[in-house]
């Protein structure tokens, strides 16, 4: 589908979901005044073929109110901050669509490196669509050789900026989560595998704070409390769908979990230095002192 008719589906999209209401006489009003309408008008048989467009692709239903000014709006307006598939592929085509329209202002925005791997994204998916064997070379960051094995892919995960290939291996006989900026050659494999029925990739990573699954960490309940300052970023940014803040006062929340304590999340409350404190479980709030002590030894001994 052409780039330029997908920015018209998203731009009817944020215009709707901004307006929360809209008549066709306002969106007409708003579409003029965007630089893709070129000056022409948005028919209302137009309209009704994006709105079509729109639900079939991104899932979002725009229905009529059906009183009044016949406002539309988004019924499920929820699914656009879900996170699921839908909701991701209409963001980032949002914000493609912002700089696409801003590149005179290129040098004012400041974007993050991706990591290499995303290339192997389309020859995942095909294998993923119809269950068949990829052959990688990986370079493992806990070897100096690179080795080249099949595996049998079950679902790929983005994690900051990065993208996950989570697959069983034969050769050990388990499943394994690979970095594809670590993947040096990727290929299909003609081999068919049968995909497990009880694999589900929503219930693998249930309770995961990242990427690290699988290691036989259970799910518990972990409190953090959290200075004043840095509880402003907990609530604007959670670390988990599952936080919820069970207590708040002038100098601390309280924040309260289910996730599994796993490496990356214990590097993940490092990060925050003083301004959380583990209060539960005992066993992580004791893991956690123990890394500040040895850390702390580390820099006295430069003293």
């Amino acid at each position: 589908m052409a780039t330029n008719q997908m920015n018209k589906y998203v731009w009817l999209v944020e215009t709707i979901y901004r307006a929360k209401r809209i008549s066709l006489k306002e969106l007409n009003h708003r579409w003029l005044s965007n630089e893709m309408s070129e000056g022409l008008e948005l028919p209302e048989r137009t309209f009704h073929k994006w709105r079509i467009a729109v639900e079939e692709i991104f899932g979002l239903s725009i229905v009529n109110e059906g009183r009044g000014d016949y406002r539309y709006y988004i019924e499920n307006a929820d699914e656009l901050s879900s996170g699921n598939l839908r909701s991701w592929l209409f963001n980032t085509l949002s914000v493609s669509t912002l700089l696409q329209a801003n590149l005179g202002i290129k040098e004012k925005i400041l974007l993050e490196e991706i990591p290499e791997g995303q290339g192997y994204l389309p020859i995942i998916v095909e294998a993923l669509k119809h269950n068949t064997m990829l052959s990688i070379t990986y370079q493992s960051y806990w070897r100096d050789e690179e080795s080249t094995f099949e595996v049998e892919p079950y679902c790929i995960k983005l994690f900051r900026q990065r993208w996950y290939l989570v697959a069983r291996s034969p050769y050990y006989d388990k499943i394994l989560i690979y970095a594809l900026d670590r993947v040096l050659h990727l290929e299909a494999t003609e081999t068919h595998f049968t995909y497990p029925k009880a694999f589900h990739p929503d219930e693998y990573f249930e309770g995961c704070f990242g990427i690290v699954a699988g290691d036989g960490t259970k799910v518990e309940t972990v409190r953090l409390k959290v200075s004043a300052g840095q509880a402003n970023y907990f609530r604007s940014l959670p670390l988990h769908k599952s936080q919820q803040e069970t207590e708040r006062n002038d100098e601390y929340s309280i924040f309260t979990l289910r996730v599994r304590p796993t490496f990356d999340f214990i590097q993940e409350i490092l990060s925050n230095g003083e301004g959380v404190e583990v209060l539960s479980p005992v066993w992580l709030r004791k893991e956690l002192a123990g890394m500040v002590k040895r850390m702390w030894n580390k820099y006295r001994s430069n003293q």
